[in-house]
């Protein structure tokens, strides 16, 4: 979010993270400000792309999901970059359990995807495909969450994050 967003915007997306379900109002009483202003705030930071989406955080474990896969991968370079991009574009777009991959970097990998499964052997056929379809991605390695057996100390919430964002700027 950087220097270009002001404090009192950084305010707002905080206030939305911990509940954006507030209507107007109550953010402004929140803020201190016009609900009028808020609003105008609102349709600003949409128009910019800062808010990006509306949505809650579900209890992973009451959904039936098992397992969260952090899977880190690293390429085999030698592929042509824009046959291997078309390839793992089609890839994730075939497979709404992958709900977070990125390029990065660490010392054995420079791609990250995080899935969802609803047992381990969903997770183990989701890596056959993975495999069979994009074999020039090498699995580096691969942390599972359990939710029904590991202990969660901080769970998901984007709650925690809006705390950090306004602790940062204090």
């Amino acid at each position: 979010m950087g220097n270009a967003v002001k404090d009192v915007e950084l305010k707002l997306v905080s206030e939305l993270m911990k509940n954006s379900r507030r209507s107007d109002r109550e953010l402004a009483r929140v803020l201190g400000l016009s609900q009028p202003t808020v609003g105008r705030m609102i349709k600003k930071l949409e128009k910019e792309g800062i808010i990006q989406g509306y949505t809650m955080i579900p209890d992973m474990n009451k959904l039936g999901i098992e397992i969260v896969a952090i899977t880190l991968v690293a390429l085999e370079h030698q592929i042509d970059p824009e046959e291997r991009m078309r390839k793992s574009r089609e890839f994730v777009e075939k497979r709404p359990n992958l709900i977070f991959v990125s390029s990065g970097r660490s010392t054995s990998s420079d791609r990250v995807a995080i899935s969802v499964h609803k047992s381990y052997s969903d997770y183990v056929k989701f890596m056959r495909e993975v495999k069979a379809e994009v074999p020039e991605y090498h699995v580096a390695d691969t942390f599972l969450l359990s939710y029904r057996s590991d202990i969660i100390l901080r769970p998901l919430s984007f709650k925690t994050l809006a705390d950090y964002l306004t602790k940062e700027k204090s």
